[in-house]
């Protein structure tokens, strides 16, 4: 009985640490690496957004052509950085579910965080 007690935790245990790195809306999951516009097509519009700044990221290689000698008949392979806008999204359930935080890096889904429970929209008389 208490091996299976343990191995219950375990799974619940797990089951909430992947919860806070997907975000389900509605019969759709979403994960970190996605873009944008898939987060908004599967969840809709955030309750806010907004950019929080900029950070650098590391690119893959770029190609450049020298110049200079036509000799060079082949790309010279080069790292660059670029530097992307942070933003981020809340996304409010209700108060029956727990506030969402997403943070898109250039657009492509880095972070999902839980931030307590949401509230009622409050109504314009």
């Amino acid at each position: 009985m208490l091996h299976a007690t343990r191995t219950l935790l375990v799974i619940v245990g797990i089951l909430l640490m992947q919860d806070a790195h997907a975000l389900r809306c509605g019969n759709k999951i979403v994960r970190d690496g996605m873009h944008e516009a898939e987060v908004l097509a599967i969840c809709g519009e955030p309750t806010l957004r907004r950019d929080i700044g900029t950070t650098v990221r590391g690119g893959g290689i770029r190609y450049r052509q020298p110049h200079d000698d036509q000799r060079y008949r082949y790309r010279l392979p080069e790292r660059f950085l670029s530097e992307v806008v942070v933003t981020e999204y809340i996304y409010n359930f209700g108060p029956r579910r727990l506030m969402r935080r997403l943070v898109f890096e250039g657009g492509e889904l880095v972070r999902i965080e839980s931030l307590g429970y949401g509230y009622h929209p409050k109504k314009n008389p």
